[in-house]
């Protein structure tokens, strides 16, 4: 079953490569969507696929890249949007 799910994390999340890390594992994953910084210091995700593959996803999050410090994630249903591949948005 397809599901979407919008993301938000905080910590030491920005500045630190944390949103190329997540393409590259949202693309190995095989899911897709989104991501952007936030002004608040916060990320954005939405995120697009198969349940257990955004479950892995979201998982993969909660570890975050080599120089990030993730405190908290976020986790709300979302509407199914197509999306095409896991791309970088502009700041919001």
């Amino acid at each position: 079953m397809t599901i979407a799910r919008t993301i938000r994390i905080e910590g030491k999340v920005q500045g630190v490569f944390f949103r190329d890390w997540a393409i590259g594992a949202a693309r190995a994953i095989g899911v897709s969507g989104w991501i952007r910084n936030r002004r608040d210091g916060s990320v954005e995700a939405y995120v697009v696929g198969e349940s257990g593959l955004v479950d892995r996803f979201t998982d993969r999050l909660h570890e975050g890249s080599p120089a990030s410090r993730v405190d908290t994630i976020d986790v709300t249903d979302a509407p199914v949007r197509a999306t095409d591949g896991f791309t970088q948005r502009p700041t919001t």
